[in-house]
């Protein structure tokens, strides 16, 4: 086989994408209500004020990004007869269901101690689970686009995560619970503790690590220079850590902006879930418009889509749920654009790093991946919340005209300027389709190189011992 063939390999099945894209739907079930439900909640509800929960939850964002990297290296580096990949995934779900249990099952008084300490544990376990799992992913298949198909799937299995998580909250309450939000929350804990599990033994049991070359120490001083010689992964790097904060900012406000500034009300969790619906249903043709374009202009267009759709939240009236919904149906239909073919490119850009420092680091870098996503994130809730408290905004309180215009104005600009230079990024990218094949065709090569090395080793080595005994009479 050549070494140009054996980065096209035939295409994972159906069943083999989605027992290994399955634990994602238990990480955004989690990871939604992290970002939108559980700061609402802590500061609402449980009395902990804006700028309190806000502070709090950007403090276990950094330490989340301190962590990424550490565990990155640790993932890439110690192997079992599993691989690299799945037994960080077992090693992850205990210590996720103990702290999904304290977080979103908080009992008496809860203290900003209490928080701090059991969201740096759910991160902990977060972390470790989530990259684990991408870099399986980018190590599924060496195919340019057959990549893209993996993270579409794994995207996929994200969203309706999000969207049976954001169901639950019009099933409890039709059950007229005495305290609705304490219950929401609850329901949505309950689900993670029940699906992830599942999902995880399924995908470890079912779906096989690919053989990949053993890592040599990286030097500390090393890792650091990656962010300054690698030019693909500083342009995906800085493009992913502006994209999260204006991600960071509409997501933690959703909830702020459909009840307080549009007054939904029960509309609201069906606004998200229609949402996420539509980026379901788009799936498919974000993927046949990167086969067709390539995956960094394809994410350019998305971002440039967002700068232009998301300021019509401006136009809508208070109590026109009808308007609300045609506009959040459009912003849907390229959510998930961004995120999956992030992920792919990063698994394009490791290669490239591969190429050049002949070292396999997947692990280190969507470790960095996931941390300027997360620098991004946890700049947009701590700023968002402490804004919110300089226009004067009150959650669920009565608020002033210039209040709920301010709500509305810290929602829409940032992310309209931001996307807008996420777009202009993207676009310079410099790794495409072209140059990946090169880069895996070099990859490929060195493989056979490998393989056929040890051949000839094993063959030469019987003679070799033979020459070495005792001399003849």
């Amino acid at each position: 086989m050549s070494a140009g063939k054996a980065g096209r390999e035939a295409p994972l099945s159906r069943w083999t994408l989605l027992a290994f894209a399955f634990p994602a739907a238990p990480i955004s079930a989690m990871g939604l209500p992290l970002v939108v439900h559980l700061p609402p909640f802590y500061a609402g509800t449980l009395g902990l004020g804006l700028t309190v929960v806000g502070s709090i939850f950007m403090l276990a964002r950094f330490w989340d990004v301190f962590t990424d990297p550490v565990l990155g290296v640790v993932s890439d580096r110690f192997e079992t007869r599993w691989g690299r990949r799945r037994h960080w995934i077992v090693l992850s779900v205990p210590i996720m269901l103990v702290s999904v249990y304290m977080i979103f099952m908080p009992s008496g008084p809860v203290t900003a101690t209490y928080l701090v300490f059991w969201l740096f544990v759910l991160y902990i376990g977060w972390t470790l689970l989530t990259i684990s799992h991408i870099s399986w992913g980018a190590e599924l298949t060496p195919d340019y686009h057959e990549r893209s198909r993996v993270q579409g799937a794994r995207e996929l299995l994200l969203i309706l995560g999000m969207v049976f998580v954001l169901a639950l909250p019009a099933v409890i309450d039709m059950t007229h619970p005495s305290n609705p939000a304490a219950a929401r929350v609850a329901s949505m804990g309950w689900f993670v503790l029940i699906l992830l599990p599942i999902s995880v033994a399924l995908a470890v049991w079912k779906v096989p690590e690919r053989k990949a070359a053993r890592p040599e120490h990286v030097p500390f001083g090393q890792a650091v220079r990656v962010l300054i010689e690698n030019r693909p992964l500083r342009f995906v790097l800085l493009a992913d850590l502006v994209s999260g904060v204006s991600g960071g900012i509409v997501a933690s406000l959703f909830l702020f902006l459909a009840e307080d500034a549009l007054k939904l009300g029960k509309f609201s969790s069906a606004l998200l879930l229609c949402y996420f619906i539509s980026g379901v249903m788009f799936i498919p043709l974000v993927l046949w418009i990167s086969r067709r374009y390539g995956k960094h202009r394809t994410a350019a267009g998305s971002a440039l889509f967002n700068a232009v759709t998301v300021p019509l939240i401006l136009l809508i009236p208070e109590g026109h749920p009808g308007l609300a919904l045609g506009a959040f149906l459009l912003f849907g239909v390229n959510m998930a654009a961004g995120p999956f073919l992030f992920r792919s490119i990063m698994a394009d850009v490791a290669d490239h790093d591969a190429v050049h420092t002949k070292q396999t680091r997947t692990g280190l870098f969507f470790s960095l991946l996931t941390s300027t996503n997360k620098i991004g994130a946890a700049l947009a809730i701590g700023l968002s919340y402490t804004m919110l408290d300089v226009v004067g905004f009150v959650p669920g309180g009565e608020n002033s005209v210039a209040a709920l215009d301010g709500l509305r104005a810290v929602y829409v600009w940032p992310a309209t300027i931001i996307s807008a230079i996420v777009a202009v990024i993207l676009w310079r990218f410099p790794l495409d389709e072209a140059q990946q094949r090169a880069n895996r065709e070099i990859l490929d090569r060195r493989i056979l190189d490998a393989a056929a090395a040890a051949v000839e080793t094993r063959t030469l080595a019987p003679s070799d011992a033979q020459s070495s005994g005792a001399p003849a009479d």
